[in-house]
């Protein structure tokens, strides 16, 4: 991943949480045919020294067919950044629009996983972890299980071992401080998107 100094990040905790709330990856695994790629939600699980990435696919997919060295892809919120959000385009005019974002790339390898128990308690723990905001959260067991255990056949497991976690957070930080307040007020009227930027930027926003 390119991130100059002032975007990287690097804390493994923040690297984690923002996984954990982006949870949606492109996960990407290089071939001889070159590089396949597939859009998943995945789950964080282990200790900070021994991170893994599961996630599952259907079988159709010839996905989990090439395991081996991969990168899933998290890209957080992105919001495009006006000149006219800086009070130094008044004062000087020397700024250009630029792109604000949070993305996390972990590299590591992808192996296969294709054992019905296992498939059972990875995707009862995705359901449960999606629907515990819910006012009447639904469960896999609500589901009758010879339902649940023939759409379990047509899907296969994938669990990516993190070697690498690594983050970039361009939110204009790098900016004077007049300029970075006014990112923050410009990305906080921008939609939701911007909005979870200005935070970022901002927390008070």
């Amino acid at each position: 991943m390119y991130a100059p100094p002032a975007f990287r990040e690097d804390r493994v905790d923040v690297l984690r949480a923002a996984v954990g709330q982006i949870m949606l990856a492109a996960l990407v695994t290089q071939t001889a045919d070159g590089p396949v790629a597939t859009h998943v939600p995945m789950l964080l699980t282990g200790p900070d020294d021994a991170l893994v990435l599961e996630t599952h696919v259907a079988r159709a997919n010839p996905h989990w067919r090439t395991p081996g060295p991969s990168i899933a892809i998290f890209q957080g919120p992105q919001a495009y950044v006006s000149p006219s959000f800086y009070p130094s385009k008044a004062e000087t005019g020397k700024v250009v629009p630029t792109w604000t974002y949070i993305s996390v790339h972990a590299h590591g390898s992808l192996r296969v996983v294709d054992d019905p128990d296992w498939l059972h308690a990875h995707v009862t723990t995705i359901s449960d972890r999606m629907e515990a905001d819910r006012p009447a959260p639904w469960a896999v067991s609500d589901a009758p299980a010879d339902y649940i255990a023939g759409l379990q056949r047509g899907i296969v497991g994938l669990r990516l071992t993190v070697d690498r976690l690594e983050g970039a957070w361009k939110v204009n930080q790098h900016k004077p401080q007049a300029d970075r307040d006014g990112t923050a007020r410009g990305l906080a009227a921008s939609g939701p998107q911007g909005a979870a930027l200005a935070r970022v930027l901002r927390p008070e926003v």
